[in-house]
């Protein structure tokens, strides 16, 4: 995307992390049906409108009482974006932090908001109901670096990012860019844990363990020869070869790792979350990945093999026209919002 869609619609990416090979999206569809508001998904589940009037929805967080924090990232970017604070199901978002540019990542630890904007990352402490007291900016990135995007806390208390390349096939000169860096809490000790991946936007840890999956868009400009985008195993010391390696098989890809899972090519993979189990049989264990491109949210399941993943893809959710920010509530129930209408959907079992 250019802004959020600089990341997702300049689709790109990378490749490595994982023992276990790609595995294409399926060409027969698994059979969904209407679960409600339009939305179609497996037997068993139920969708209801959490929210409306959030256009450009791109990044959401939870805070300790439950309630829903949304970034939204408009294109092109206009420095006029928000988070937005939805206090409970089918209540009015009220806008909390405004005139910031593209924020596309939120992280709640304890009582401090950290917001992942254009060049950025802030940390929001002090909130009254309506504001915050207290703004820091803990991470300044030079112009060029590329666009940040998820933001993830790790076991260890440091703060991971997604940080795109500022192109689309280039060879970047900051060391930051198309990388997964890390940091800590007051941002100091910037360093990069995984390079060469061209835009890694979702980022979410396996429930239980300190495997870190990653969407990655693939590089746009390769015309037929364009591989679909991936879900990857990512792990510290990494590179996964971009601009050279975009998954061919070539010299340039020998020494690069595998994704768990190709998805669909110029689909602009952008939110992940990991369910295991919360929605019901039918969908068991498995990451929602949202397509922006495409209009729907995949399914990759999952089976862990010792430090390996099998994985399979295939439809969950259709009818959203722009998915792009999806996240797990404490209930357990999936939330996608749709970028486009600013309806965010609740997706539970029925």
């Amino acid at each position: 995307m250019a802004t959020v869609l600089a990341l997702v619609t300049t689709a790109c990416g990378g490749g490595q992390g994982a023992t276990s090979a790609a595995i294409a999206p399926q060409t027969t569809p698994s059979t969904l049906v209407s679960i409600g508001e339009g939305v179609q998904g497996p037997a068993g589940l139920a969708a209801t409108a959490y929210a409306k009037g959030l256009a450009n929805a791109a990044g959401f967080a939870f805070d300790r009482a439950g309630q829903l924090w949304v970034a939204t990232a408009a294109s092109p970017n206009k420095g006029t974006d928000g988070v937005f604070l939805v206090k409970a199901a089918g209540a009015t978002p009220l806008e909390i932090i405004t005139d910031i540019q593209t924020p596309m990542g939120l992280l709640w630890i304890g009582d401090t908001l950290y917001v992942a904007s254009i060049g950025r990352v802030d940390a929001f402490s002090g909130f009254n109901g309506t504001a915050f007291a207290t703004t820091k900016e803990v991470v300044a990135l030079l112009d060029g670096v590329g666009m940040g995007s998820g933001l993830l806390l790790a076991a260890d208390g440091r703060i991971l990012l997604g940080l795109s390349a500022p192109c689309d096939s280039c060879t970047p000169s900051s060391q930051y860019s198309a990388s997964i860096v890390s940091f800590k809490a007051d941002g100091s000790d910037l360093k990069v844990d995984a390079s060469g991946i061209r835009a890694p936007i979702g980022l979410a840890y396996y429930p239980g363990t300190t495997d870190l999956f990653v969407t990655m868009n693939q590089r746009d400009d390769l015309g037929d020869a364009t591989p679909g985008d991936w879900l990857g195993l990512v792990t510290n010391g990494q590179n996964w070869g971009f601009p050279a390696c975009y998954g061919q098989a070539s010299a340039e890809c020998a020494t690069k790792p595998k994704p768990v899972a190709a998805l669909d090519p110029h689909a602009a993979v952008s939110g992940l979350a990991i369910v295991t189990g919360q929605l019901g049989p039918n969908v068991g264990t498995g990451a929602a990945v949202a397509e922006w491109a495409k209009g729907k949210v995949q399914l990759v399941a999952l089976q862990k093999q010792g430090s390996a993943y099998t994985a399979a893809v295939e439809p969950f959710l259709t009818g959203i026209q722009k998915p792009v920010a999806v996240q797990l509530a404490p209930d357990g129930a999936l939330v996608v919002g749709d970028w486009a209408t600013g309806t965010i959907f609740r997706i539970t079992k029925a």
